[in-house]
């Protein structure tokens, strides 16, 4: 019996081999640019190297912090008569509680996300106007932001509001998909929720909190693939209630009157900001030691907390600075290739809102410290002081962390293993 002879490239059924080494083929015949892009893109695509980086980024980074954390703020409880580890205990014990919460989020699946953002975003409404128009709400450093539920239980409902704004638009804008590109589509609902949250956030007159969660709300509707005329109106709209905020707030007036070098006015405007400086300053290349820093004690206020990069600089010096920003843009980096692995709107959203909330705030306290913005009151995100933004902040890379442990589905449904070959 005659066989039908094989041709090349197909098997005895007729059907041509399944082989992976195309990619390598392409590689291999590709300029050496093209190879390096290759060989770039392979590394973004390793499903465990981005999860990876981001804890170990994190865990860097709030190490750093409650390291700083102590250093600064003993000096403060010293002189106020308390125990020196208190501030550093209390922020452990936060740490402690957002790493066991990041990593118990890493684990839900995008699917489960979804089922929390209209509940997060209902919840932390409700706790706002509690913040704002009830005795519940404590205002701390002229800022109305606190919520107290007892002598020794505070919370900042602005914090959560961040997290809940970001899988909330998540969850909308991926199931509106390519009606998003459409002006109405990009409006309806996230401009009309975000303003709610972002009002009532400057109810409680905290401008800097308000400015990063319109960065937010801006993110998530660029990822999202929005119109670019409602992208550039908003910020426009933005950049004008920032203005309008500040010049009928006599405090936020006069510390923009300071930035602009009016400091001969005798009411100290510029001392927390040059105090910082000098505090960079005098830490040169290598630093004056851990735990030396001269100018954390009662010279800059709020060490431990808004111009911890200041004490930062002056302990660990110009090499220790930029270290913190090597790995916060590590960080960036690492969220960045989640993004592009992904590419779904779910994804995009919900990571591109957490990577604006977190690299942009960080950008803003270090300029601030710098003397290249006006003092605003931002903290450094995994360093400053603050139980409610470590807690929140861990827990929004652990949503991260979930979409980098997950591969896309395709629109059919999950694809089936691979059958073994006998």
């Amino acid at each position: 019996m005659a066989r039908t002879p094989v041709q090349p490239g197909t098997s005895a059924k007729g059907h041509a081999p399944q082989t992976h080494t195309a990619p390598a083929a392409e590689a291999a015949g590709a300029t050496g640019p093209q190879r390096l892009r290759h060989r770039l893109n392979e590394l973004a695509g390793r499903p465990s190297a981005s999860y990876y980086w981001i804890i170990g980024t994190t865990v860097a980074l709030t190490c750093i912090g409650l390291m700083t954390v102590l250093s600064a703020s003993a000096a403060e409880s010293i002189s106020e008569g308390m125990d020196p580890y208190t501030l550093f205990i209390k922020e452990s014990i936060f740490a402690a509680a957002g790493m066991v919460l990041m990593m118990g989020l890493s684990f839900v699946p995008p699917s489960g996300l979804k089922k929390m953002a209209w509940p997060a975003l209902v919840l932390s409404i409700i706790l706002l106007m509690l913040v704002v128009f009830t005795p519940l709400g404590v205002s701390i450093g002229g800022n109305r932001n606190w919520i107290s539920f007892g002598p020794s239980v505070q919370f900042q409902p602005s914090e959560a509001a961040k997290l809940a704004l970001a899988l909330w638009m998540a969850m909308v804008l991926a199931r509106k998909g390519d009606l998003v590109r459409q002006w109405r589509h990009t409006v309806m609902p996230v401009v009309p929720a975000g303003v709610v949250v972002v009002g009532l956030i400057l109810g409680g007159h905290d401008l800097g909190t308000a400015v990063i969660t319109m960065s937010i709300i801006g993110a998530g509707l660029f990822f999202a693939g929005g119109s670019k005329r409602v992208l550039v109106s908003a910020v426009g709209l933005g950049i004008g209630v920032a203005a309008l905020m500040a010049a009928v707030s006599g405090n936020r007036t006069a510390r923009l009157s300071g930035f602009f070098g009016n400091c001969d006015n005798g009411q100290g405007l510029c001392d927390q900001a040059q105090n910082g400086l000098y505090a960079l300053a005098s830490g040169r290349w290598f630093g004056v030691g851990l735990g030396q820093s001269r100018q954390k004690w009662s010279w800059i206020p709020e060490a431990h907390n808004d111009f911890i990069f200041a004490i930062l600089g002056e302990e660990l010096g110009l090499i220790g600075t930029l270290a913190i920003i090597v790995l916060y843009a590590i960080l960036a980096f690492a969220i960045f290739r989640v993004i592009m692995r992904r590419n779904d709107t779910l994804a995009r959203v919900a990571c591109g809102s957490v990577l604006a909330w977190i690299i942009g705030q960080a950008f803003v306290n270090i300029a601030m410290v710098a003397g290249l913005l006006p003092v605003i009151g931002v903290p450094l995100p995994l360093i400053s002081y603050g139980g409610s933004a470590l807690v929140v902040t861990l827990a929004a890379l652990g949503v991260v962390l979930s979409f980098a442990r997950t591969a896309r589905e395709p629109a059919g449904g999950p694809t089936p293993a691979p059958q073994e070959m006998h």
